[in-house]
């Protein structure tokens, strides 16, 4: 399981956030579009891996403390 820093989690989805409003507008070039959907795509995937890590790590704690307290 890999390990990121919560900020990073946060400067990626506000990133994104920021990637949707840009391609919502229409003041923006199809090859303007294309990249910023790549990076886009990009970042949902660092954002979905981390959200993933996160349940492991939850699952895990879960897990141990059950079996700390015998259950």
């Amino acid at each position: 399981m890999k390990k990121t820093k919560g900020p990073e989690f946060e400067q990626a989805l506000k990133k994104l956030e920021t990637i949707v409003e840009k391609l919502e507008s229409t003041d923006i070039t199809l090859e303007e579009s294309i990249k910023l959907y790549e990076e886009g795509l990009r970042l949902s995937k660092q954002c979905t891996q981390t959200l993933e890590d996160a349940v492991l790590r939850i699952e895990e704690i879960s897990a141990d403390s059950k079996i700390e307290k015998g259950a």
